[in-house]
């Protein structure tokens, strides 16, 4: 489906799969240290969730986000 159609995307762009894998990496994290029972691990991967969400965002604004003009979307 192409986006000339007005659609925004769904996530296909360098800023929402940065930010995915971010958040993936923290709440991964997360588990483990639950897990184990490591506090301090835990907090950190929830800074890390934060970190993630922050840095889509910063992309998205960069160009890098759907529909930018960093960012070339592949014809499917």
């Amino acid at each position: 489906m192409s986006h000339s159609n007005g659609e925004p995307g769904h996530g296909h762009s360098p800023a929402a799969w940065t930010a995915v894998i971010i958040m993936l990496v923290a709440v991964a994290l997360g588990t483990v240290a639950l897990f184990i029972d490591q506090w301090t691990l835990f907090w950190v991967a929830a800074g890390l969730l934060v970190v993630g969400a922050i840095v889509g965002w910063i992309m998205g604004k960069a160009g890098y986000g759907a529909n930018g003009p960093k960012s070339s979307p592949k014809a499917h």
